[in-house]
């Protein structure tokens, strides 16, 4: 046992003096792996900026057209009234934004649209805890 660590102990001054003694290629091959790690990464960055749509909101006229995705990749158009950004359900007792999944099941039959939270409150719904902004 103690011969293994006699040999553990040589083999480390030897490495120390290789180190010590070639410095300089060691520090120039961190700096050659070091640029081609960032090189790669901000190749990477590039490329995922490229793959993304930006986002754009256009009022035509008194409607805006809110695209939703739908879970089979398909695109679909919801077109509501520029002013009427609440809807709730007729059998209902809670208020959403049009663009909350839980407003994307209520049937087109029973929507109430309202331009308002206090037009919504005023008939008797209350704000929905699962649609974010609502208070």
């Amino acid at each position: 046992m103690f011969s293994m660590l006699s040999e553990t102990i040589k083999l480390c001054k030897r490495t120390i003096g290789w180190i010590k003694t070639n410095n300089r290629e060691l520090y120039l091959t961190a700096v050659i792996i070091l640029v081609a790690t960032i090189s790669f990464g901000l190749g990477r960055l590039s490329k995922i900026r490229e793959e993304k749509t930006p986002i754009t909101i256009e009022n035509v006229g008194t409607s805006t057209e809110i695209i939703a995705n739908t879970t089979n990749s398909q695109r679909g158009t919801l077109t509501v009234g520029a002013s009427k950004i609440f809807v709730a359900s007729r059998n209902g007792k809670k208020y959403y934004y049009a663009w909350c999944d839980s407003a994307k099941v209520i049937k087109e039959t029973n929507r109430i649209w309202f331009s308002t939270e206090e037009e919504a409150k005023k008939a008797g719904y209350e704000p929905a805890a699962n649609c974010k902004g609502l208070k």
